[in-house]
């Protein structure tokens, strides 16, 4: 009985609490209000993120870091036994990974199955990318803010399957992007940073 209120008492924190707090963990009241494309793609979604972070670099030097991004690629900046295979994430720009063209697919996983697809982009503002069947869409957009900083926002819209067996993944996947998304964000932030200050030297 104990056993079963403690879980309960998780499971109301973390639908209450916890959840509502990381689906917007370090964005403004104004950027989560912000229309941005790819708002349009999942109707309903049951997943809706949107995270922002501050960056000390210009746009161009962030784009040349989030442009790179997918399994097996330059990685996800994140947990690399997870998402890249145990292979690490680059800490360089890789010039065979600068290039980005609509429909390209960008590998989610190591054996290079799951993924999305590049739906739209603008050089050095957004890079929108999108499944097939519009359940699933994710955006990186950047803008410089009034301090002259430049904030890097990512907005993930999910519609579950909960009529498949895919749903576990989704659960799985809803409790743990937190963790994966804030230590990508800060890994484009410490790369591209670093880049910049090597750079001025």
């Amino acid at each position: 009985m104990i056993t079963l209120g403690i879980i309960l008492v998780i499971i109301i924190t973390w639908i209450f609490i916890i959840r509502p707090w990381h689906l917007k963990l370090g964005a403004t009241t104004r950027e989560l209000k912000l229309g941005l494309p790819g708002d349009e793609i999942v109707k309903k979604p049951d997943f809706n993120a949107t995270r922002g972070i501050s960056i000390s670099a210009p746009l161009e030097e962030i784009w040349k870091w989030i442009i790179q991004i997918g399994s097996r690629r330059a990685g996800w900046y994140s947990i690399d036994w997870m998402d890249n295979a145990g292979i690490k994430s680059s800490y360089e720009i890789l010039p065979e990974f600068q290039r980005i063209e609509i429909g390209q697919f960008i590998p989610f996983t190591p054996d290079q199955k799951n993924g999305l697809w590049v739906k739209e982009y603008k050089e050095y503002e957004y890079i929108l990318w999108s499944d097939k069947e519009n359940n699933g869409s994710w955006l990186w957009y950047l803008y410089t803010n009034d301090d002259n900083k430049t904030r890097l926002i990512t907005r993930l819209r999910t519609k579950y399957a909960w009529k498949s067996i895919w749903i576990i993944y989704y659960l799985i996947y809803d409790f743990g992007d937190i963790i994966m998304m804030k230590k990508c964000m800060n890994g484009i932030k410490k790369r591209a940073e670093k880049a910049l200050h090597n750079n001025t030297l």
